[in-house]
């Protein structure tokens, strides 16, 4: 009983915390914009009562009150919600700048910032190949047979959050959530590219969903997007032995194809895509090797 008033407690205090520095966010914009709160509750049709209450972290703001605020302010909502700490003036610059630019500019620029400012050679990440995509497209299988013929380590990114922390996948998610398997999945990642200058790496099918990870990783690695189609994902994953997908499959498959549809934009940022739907592991193999430009295997050095 004791812990779940701490839990409670602790939730609480989170809560205030947050709707405080939502009411200093609000502030600082209208006093940036030389608003008076008498203007911004005319403008966004918000009570100057209520207002007063947001700004001295006391109002408990709905999405749809919240939205009016910001768009009177002519900011997004999410400057609002923000919750990291207030971004220095050259970040919101550079901000805004890269959202003047075409996709094909960003992407150049993004090449430009990381040879300038000490990103990894080419040739570092030739030596690390990195395999994304959905559950059931064969990372595992083509990783293993993938490293072998490079004489590379193989790392599986689950297996490594693991062993850090002591626990089964399903215990972190079960006992604390997404945010610290997302902190473990990225300890995981940066462990390594710590310890190993080749390697090939098989990754968890969510890991382009968090963004500072993902990036990392294109940076530090050559990534390739193993896909398949909906149904030889579902087959394969059954295969691994989960028979969930089983029940109500229907209604599994629909919540399959929404996963795709919505990660399809980040697994197309990988370097190489390969398609293993009706092939053998070995076929996807000999597609994968003519694919990649891997450099001559070097003397592994492990770090201590």
């Amino acid at each position: 009983m004791a812990k779940h008033r701490t839990d409670a407690t602790k939730k609480e205090a989170d809560g205030d915390t947050f709707l405080a520095q939502l009411g200093d966010r609000v502030r600082v914009l209208r006093a940036r914009r030389g608003m008076s709160r008498k203007v911004l509750a005319r403008q966004s049709k918000v009570s100057e009562r209520y207002l007063a209450q947001l700004e001295l972290g006391k109002g408990n703001c709905s999405i749809v009150l919240l939205r009016r605020i910001a768009k009177a302010m002519s900011v997004p909502v999410s400057e609002l919600v923000d919750d990291r700490p207030e971004r220095e003036v050259e970040h919101l610059l550079l901000e805004q700048f890269l959202d003047r630019l075409s996709p094909a500019e960003r992407a150049e620029a993004r090449d430009v910032l990381l040879s300038h400012f000490g990103g990894p050679t080419n040739e570092d990440r030739r030596g690390r190949i990195a395999l994304i995509g959905l559950r059931g497209g064969g990372k595992s299988t083509l990783g293993k047979l993938l490293a072998e013929k490079l004489e590379a380590p193989f790392i599986e990114l689950d297996r490594e959050i693991e062993k850090i922390s002591g626990m089964a996948l399903s215990e972190i998610f079960e006992m604390f959530g997404q945010p610290t398997f997302r902190r473990l999945e990225r300890e995981a990642l940066e462990k390594a590219l710590v310890d190993h200058p080749r390697f090939v790496l098989a990754t968890g099918g969510s890991l382009v969903t968090e963004a500072a990870t993902y990036e990392l990783l294109l940076t530090s690695c050559m990534t390739v997007w193993v896909r398949t189609g909906p149904d030889q994902h579902m087959n394969r994953v059954i295969e691994q032995g989960d028979l969930r997908p089983m029940a109500e499959n229907a209604k599994a498959m629909d919540d399959l194809v929404s996963i795709l549809k919505s990660r399809e934009p980040l697994y197309a940022k990988a370097d190489r895509v390969i398609d293993t739907e009706g092939k053998k592991p070995e076929q996807s193999l000999r597609e994968l090797i003519t694919m990649i430009d891997y450099p001559k295997p070097v003397t592994e050095r492990r770090i201590a």
